[in-house]
Formats: C-alpha cells, structure tokens, sequence
C-alpha cells in the first residue's frame, strides 16, 4: 500500500456511515474503521481468509470483518473494553424488545430517584445537603478513581440506575444496557476530559443519567434494526489475553492478515483512560485487580512498571533502542530530573521495544505462509522530548525476526503538546514469508 492512499484518508473521526456499531462505545484512543477497510482492501482479504487483531480495543478491526464477512479474532487484556468487542458484535437483541426493557428500567429508577426529591430532567444547580443519603462506591474502588471524576449527585443516579438494572436483569439485552451506561458515564455523566492524558474538569454538580442512557439504548436499537439485516454467522470472537502469550487463544498457522495498533511509547497510563467505567461497571474493584491488569499489557508507560519485569532483555539487541535510552538518561541527568517517575524513562522505553518484540516473535507459529500485517503506531517524544521513531524501530524489530517490510506508510500528523512540533503515526507493513 503506498503513503499516499493513507495519508489521503489520514483523518481520525467516526464517518457517520460508520457509526453503526462503532459509536456505541469508541476509545479514546481508536483508529478509523476506513483504515481498516483501506488495509483490508490492500491486503486482498476476503471471506476465505482471518484477521487478527492482537490489540483490539473496542474491535474496530473485528466489527469491520464481520461487516465486509469476513472471519477475524481479537485479543485483548482491559476487561472493560474486551465486553465492550463482544457487545459490539453481538447484533442479536430484538430492537423493540431492548427499548421497552430499558424504559421499565429507567421508570423504576425514576421512581427510586424520586424518593429523595432528584427528578432525573431536572439537575440540582447546589451542593448535595450533608444529610442527603446518598449512595457511594465501595472504598476501595473508590480509591482507584480519578479524584473528582464523578461528582456525588450524578454518582448516586447512576448507582441507583444500576441497581434497577440488576433487579430487572434480562440476558438478552443486560450487554448493550451496560455498554450504554460506560457511554454516557464518559461522555454525559462524569466530570472527565480527554487531551493528552485523560484528566478532571470543572465539575458537574449535577446532570441527568436516566435520560442520555435511555437514548443512547434508543440509538443502539436504531443501528440494530439496520445491523441485523447484515448478520450473516461469521466468525468474530475477542479473548480476554496478553498479546505477548497468544498460544492459548490461537490456533497454528490460522491467521492470513494482522491489522492492529498497540500502545505508544508515552506516559498515556491507558488503564486510567477507562478507569470510571471499569470500576462502575464492576470490572475492577480493587488495587490488586488493578495491578493484575496493567501487567498483563505492553509496558508503555511508568506507570504499569514493575521490578519483576523483564520484556527490557528482548531489546538488548537493538541497538537503536540501547541508543535511545541512553540519551534520554543523559538529557536527565542534564536537566537535573530525578523523580521517581524520570528516573523510570530508559528502562520504559527498554521494556516497551522489547514487549513488541516478545510479541512479534510470539505471533510468529500463528501467522499462515504469506499473511500481510498492519501496525498503526505513532512517534514519540514524551521522555523528555527525545524523539523516537517508533515505526522505524518496530520495522527493524520485525526484520530481525524474519518479518520482511514492505513499507510504512503516513497515516496522520498530529501536533505535540510539549514541543509543537508536527508527529507522524504511520502504518508498518509486513510480510510473513513462512
């Protein structure tokens, strides 16, 4: 594929033709569902063939080859966005069904609402009142939180709206009402905002929960009415793995195509970028589940790093990365950095490389004779403003493992917050020769 047919399609937002299932629930962090197309496209991939997406997110991948009917499996380690692939490929509820149970969800949790004054189209512009029994999380999970994330009001609709879910529980429709709920807990409900890191804006004394919910499970029904008519009983299955061990989730010699972007080397922490909803929706309740999570993902940030950790081995053989830690040290010391965090930039971008290349070799048993990948990745100059090419670097990864590239192409420029300088993320091409 050249540069140039990328680059013509280099946006990054949702084409309202694509919306459909795609803008149920979408990372922050996504890739377009036309890149995938394009790779697919390019690649000749077609209904005999499987895709794999070993860092699939909210499957973008995955729903496009089901779309076009083509067979695909993801992987995925953060629980919260695995049930948000399979939700997205579950196309099965009954459109009219799903709407009326969500409505007698939303009246009994009006009516709970009610109890204590809150009418759900009318916020409270003041401060709770101290005797107001609100509900509250756990204070455990409440810990895991971004302080200030959710203010208490909207916290406790949300509560109470979970609670009516539970009671009416119906196994046909449970998923999409939950994936409605992480929707609108990011969008409408919390005090959350996304930039270079996700962080806390001015808060939200108040703001309705019932109602953004029950019209996003209206949008879902719409999309579904269409979707259903596409259903066509090809395979799409995700694994909730680690894209460094995929021997237990994968068959040999069963992939023909990879499309696929994994984490950048940056301080983005990308378990923080979905920690609401993963801790309201009972995905993570505590320290531990937490912990257990960010070590099974690519070591991307300082973060998920941990003494044990030793992906940092598999890159002493690149030299260009022994290169780029070794500046980015120097231009601490320099600066005179010495926090915790700094101190951790070289050994980060060390187990970073090397994490890829664990996983590039993994795949490897897997691919069939002949497979076509796609990597969307993005350069970098997060650790101290050093740049790193990271495509270049993942390429060279890749030849040595016997990978041939054929190419990397310019998907998007995106301006650096830190330098203002202009930041390629690219597509790196390769061939599995076998």
């Amino acid at each position: 594929m050249c540069a140039r047919i990328a680059a013509g399609n280099g946006h990054n937002k949702l084409l309202r033709q694509d919306r459909a299932p795609h803008a149920w629930y979408r990372f922050v962090l996504s890739f377009p569902p036309h890149l995938v197309r394009d790779y697919l496209k390019s690649f000749d991939i077609g209904s005999t063939h499987r895709v794999l997406d070993p860092f699939c997110g909210t499957g973008t991948v995955l729903v496009e080859c089901r779309k076009l009917g083509i067979p695909s499996v993801g992987v995925e380690i953060n629980p919260v966005l695995h049930f948000a692939t399979q939700t997205k490929l579950d196309w099965s509820p009954d459109p009219r069904l799903l709407v009326e149970h969500a409505r007698l969800v939303a009246s009994e949790a009006r009516e709970r609402l009610a109890w204590l004054g809150l009418d759900d189209c009318h916020p409270r512009l003041e401060e709770p009142d101290d005797c107001l029994p609100l509900r509250a999380l756990p204070p455990e999970a409440e810990r895991l939180l971004l302080t200030g994330s959710i203010s208490p009001l909207p916290l406790h609709r949300t509560l109470v709206l979970q609670e009516c879910m539970r009671e009416h529980h119906d196994s046909h429709f449970s998923r999409h009402e939950m994936l409605a709920l992480a929707d609108v807990l990011v969008h409408s409900i919390s005090n959350l905002h996304f930039g270079p890191e996700v962080g806390v804006s001015s808060p939200k004394t108040d703001t309705p929960v019932i109602e953004p919910w029950i019209k996003t499970v209206e949008a879902m029904a719409d999309d579904l009415q269409a979707l259903r008519l596409k259903a066509n009983g090809i395979e799409a299955k995700v694994h909730r793995a680690d894209a460094r061990n995929l021997s237990a989730v994968l068959d040999r010699s069963s992939i023909d195509a990879v499309i696929t972007s994994p984490p950048y080397p940056n301080e983005k922490d990308y378990s923080r970028t979905t920690r609401l909803e993963s801790v309201l929706l009972g995905f993570i309740h505590n320290l531990s589940e937490l912990r257990a999570l960010k070590k099974g993902m690519i070591r991307s940030n300082t973060r998920g790093v941990y003494k044990e950790d030793n992906d940092d081995s598999w890159s002493n053989r690149y030299p260009e990365v022994q290169r780029i830690a070794e500046q980015i040290e120097c231009r601490r010391i320099e600066m005179g950095k010495t926090s915790g965090f700094e101190r951790l930039y070289p050994r980060v971008t060390k187990l970073y490389f090397g994490g890829m290349a664990r996983h590039l070799a993994e795949l490897r048993p897997f691919l069939r004779p002949g497979a076509r990948l796609a990597y969307v990745v993005g350069e970098q100059a997060s650790y101290l403003q050093v740049m790193i090419h990271t495509g270049r670097i993942l390429a060279d990864i890749a030849e040595s493992l016997g990978y041939e590239v054929r190419g990397i192409d310019l998907f998007r420029t995106r301006l650096a917050t830190a330098t203002k300088n202009q930041l390629r993320e690219e597509v790196v091409v390769l061939h599995w020769p076998g």
